[in-house]
């Protein structure tokens, strides 16, 4: 059995791990889209959300690699979302109004999953601090931790806090330092089993994939996506607090 330091310290990423930013996204599409697709049965908008949510084209990843715009890599993922919908694209007005209006709303829908709250309760209990490493910029993900009621996570990386991204190890590696802790004693919770998982492992982290029972990463069925290694998988935040031990 790998043999694995005592945990003094917890890092979470965001998206899909602490905040249910697929809800969110579906909640926000529909609204935008009540009156010219208002004609779309329940198995469409889960496809075409469930599209949008998981952006098969990269287009995030373009604006992670400074290929694209935020603005840009949104209204590209809804693009295609209603391109294979057999919709029309949205013209340059349209698409800018758009984006402005899934930009305000969007954030009325930040909710933390259920079991986010017990396991930050239970980490303050044992004295171990935590804080969120995210593959977007600070201050975008600041207001989101704050939308969903999750202002007492205070330690947070985001991509401009050290101009690189998941899983470049330097960003995993300025959470462990403001953490104050060491790597082999930090754990990293993140839904990408690539991305946070094998990335934080790679870091000298201890990498946990959550892959949610009830909201299954999507990189579960990638070719590429590693099948073994050093990371752990939980299905639930719930079982996190086992992993930190007494």
């Amino acid at each position: 059995m790998l043999h694995r330091p005592q945990v003094r310290g917890a890092l979470f990423d965001i998206d899909e791990t602490l905040v249910d930013l697929q809800a969110a996204m579906g909640t926000t599409l529909r609204a935008l889209g009540e009156k010219d697709l208002g004609h779309f049965t329940p198995a469409d908008w889960n496809t075409y959300t469930s599209l949008f949510a998981a952006d098969p084209q990269g287009h995030y990843d373009a604006y992670l690699a400074g290929h694209l715009s935020f603005a840009d890599q949104r209204v590209l993922r809804v693009q295609h979302a209603r391109e294979q919908a057999g919709l029309a694209p949205l013209d340059s007005d349209a698409a800018r109004m758009w984006n402005e209006a899934y930009e305000e709303m969007l954030p009325l829908h930040f909710r933390a999953f259920d079991d986010v709250v017990p396991l930050l309760d239970e980490l303050d209990m044992r004295g171990i601090p935590y804080g969120a490493v995210s593959n977007n910029v600070h201050d975008y993900q600041r207001s989101k931790l704050d939308a969903a009621g999750l202002q007492r996570i205070e330690v947070l990386v985001g991509i401009d806090s050290v101009g690189a991204a998941k899983p470049d190890p330097a960003i995993f590696l300025e959470g462990v330092r403001l953490l104050g802790t060491e790597p082999g004693q930090t754990l990293y919770i993140g839904d990408n089993l690539r991305v946070d998982a094998v990335g934080a492992c790679a870091a000298g982290l201890q990498g946990i994939w959550l892959d949610r029972a009830e909201n299954p990463s999507p990189v579960r069925q990638e070719s590429d996506a590693p099948a073994d290694g050093d990371f752990r998988t939980v299905r639930s935040l719930s079982e996190v607090a086992a992993l930190v031990g007494s």
